[in-house]
């Protein structure tokens, strides 16, 4: 039997998966070079400051370059930033034809360094796999293009829609391999955000543990936001004594005293506009924006969903069902707030997916046209 032929954008894809988690505000990218059909060069993004994958890729190349074609899943940068432009250190390693999924949206690169390529005299091509290549760096896309981070609603349900029982009991609504896969979205995004009723009856730890070594690193640890405006949150919850940093977003006016209990439990205390003590959640995420928080992770409760949802400030949901009824009218569904008065009007998630851990079912998809 024939072997399957290799797929080389495929490849640059799947490096660049190999990149999330490490590369933020900068986008995770993967570069190959081919010579003669033959792999010599590979490489994905480094943190930033650090080496693009198309440097990677040709450092590896080495003169082997030299009249090779590079698959890379984002547009090469034409301009001067932490590092000089991908553009040029390929015009000069002499490559003959580039592969891209993906323009850059970032204003910066934009079409401009395929320009760069093509008036050198290299071969473009553009738009392998580009609905992957956006998935992979959706939280970058949105950022880059609108300062704001990207928001992800993530939740487990039973059957019939249920979050916890009606005495608020929900371990383990989802199973093992989908609470692993969990740990993995935590590993890749920026932050974590969960409500304050959240942590006073679950008390999570709020930590990507088990993904790629970066469990115990406090600085790759996603940043950890607790949505509290009356500042509930226990001083002993769990939450504290986990790596990595952890902000709570109070009420302004705020107590000093409970300000200074939360910063001497290692939490930063930030102040937000409030109304009846309920944040004001588009300038929490503009907060969030201006310090490069580019992709969000929100993990309950119903109530912070539905605030969400009725602000219209989600951008993709992700949904874990398992085969359990728990039923009881005074248990939580997934998704509180004002909701809608019609079917009609229901918020309907597109380019679905679905997929399964273990005998849960995930679906996926996005919210509006994004």
């Amino acid at each position: 039997m024939l072997a399957r032929p290799v797929d080389f954008m495929e490849c640059a894809l799947s490096l660049a998966g190999l990149a999330l988690g490490y590369t933020s505000p900068n986008p995770a990218v993967g570069a190959v070079v081919v010579r003669d059909g033959v792999v010599v060069g590979l490489g994905h993004t480094q943190p930033p400051g650090s080496v693009h994958a198309e440097i990677m890729a040709l450092r590896q190349a080495g003169p082997r370059a030299k009249g090779a074609t590079m698959y890379v899943s984002l547009e090469p940068c034409c301009h001067h930033g932490r590092t000089p432009p991908c553009t040029q250190a390929i015009i000069d390693a002499g490559v003959s034809e580039i592969h891209m999924s993906l323009i850059d949206p970032n204003p910066l690169v934009s079409g401009k360094g395929l320009k760069a390529l093509e008036e050198a005299g290299i071969k473009t091509f553009v738009g392998q796999y580009e609905e992957r290549a956006q998935e992979i760096n959706e939280g970058y896309i949105k950022f880059i293009t609108t300062g704001m981070p990207f928001v992800i609603a993530k939740f487990a349900m039973s059957l019939d829609g249920k979050i916890a029982t009606e005495n608020g009991d929900s371990k383990w609504i989802s199973g093992d391999e989908s609470r692993k896969f969990v740990h993995y979205l935590r590993h890749i995004v920026d932050a974590i955000m969960v409500g304050a009723n959240t942590v006073v009856a679950d008390d999570p730890q709020l930590s990507a543990r088990g993904c790629s070594g970066k469990g115990g690193k406090a600085k790759q640890q996603p940043l950890r936001v607790i949505v509290d405006g009356r500042g509930r949150t226990p001083l002993s919850a769990r939450l504290f004594e986990e790596p990595g940093k952890t902000l709570i977003a109070v009420a302004k006016p705020f107590s000093e005293k409970k300000a200074e209990a939360f910063r001497k439990a290692g939490a930063e205390v930030v102040e937000l506009s409030a109304e009846k003590n309920v944040i004001d959640l588009a300038e929490l995420l503009n907060v969030l924006g201006k310090r490069q928080v580019t992709s969000i992770l929100v993990e309950g409760g119903s109530k912070l969903f539905g605030s969400l949802f009725d602000r219209n400030l989600v951008d993709k949901v992700l949904a874990f069902i398992s085969p359990m009824i728990i039923g009881g009218e005074g248990a939580k569904s997934a998704v509180g707030g004002n909701g809608v008065g019609e079917v009609a009007q229901a918020l309907r998630l597109n380019r679905v997916k679905i997929s399964e851990f273990g005998s849960d079912v995930l679906i996926s998809g996005y919210v509006g046209g994004k």
